[in-house]
């Protein structure tokens, strides 16, 4: 018997198809349960939409899904967790995936170990 994607994940993943296929992402992050991986990858090939998967744990995979263009890019450190990008790939995630581009600017900073950019400092030698 084959389990059915819950309803409200079911209006998440239709959200996201629905804003990249009108433009509003490149690239999208979804994460969900494992048990409705084989769900999740019939409604993106049923749209055309091309994605990678990556088990997150023994209960998640992240599914990356858009632009072929993007996609190249998550291919080349797909292969580990998040958790373990480098600051520069933590950056192009977050840059592709929509997010901030200030916020992802002071974190990349906080990674590398240099201050972010204060208001009161208007120069900073490098």
């Amino acid at each position: 018997m084959q389990m059915m994607m819950p309803t409200g994940e079911f209006k998440v993943l239709s959200n996201h198809i629905y804003e990249f296929k009108k433009g509003v992402r490149n690239l999208v992050l979804y994460t969900l349960d494992v048990r409705h991986e084989e769900m999740a990858c019939r409604r993106l090939e049923g749209a055309g939409i091309e994605y990678l998967k990556q088990r997150v744990n023994e209960r998640n995979v992240n599914f990356y899904f858009g632009e072929p263009e993007c996609l190249n890019v998550i291919r080349t450190f797909i292969d580990r967790p998040l958790n373990k990008l480098t600051p520069e790939e933590d950056f192009m995630l977050g840059t592709l995936l929509g997010y901030d581009i200030r916020k992802q600017c002071s974190r990349y900073c906080e990674r590398k170990g240099r201050m972010a950019y204060s208001p009161s400092v208007a120069t900073t030698a490098i």
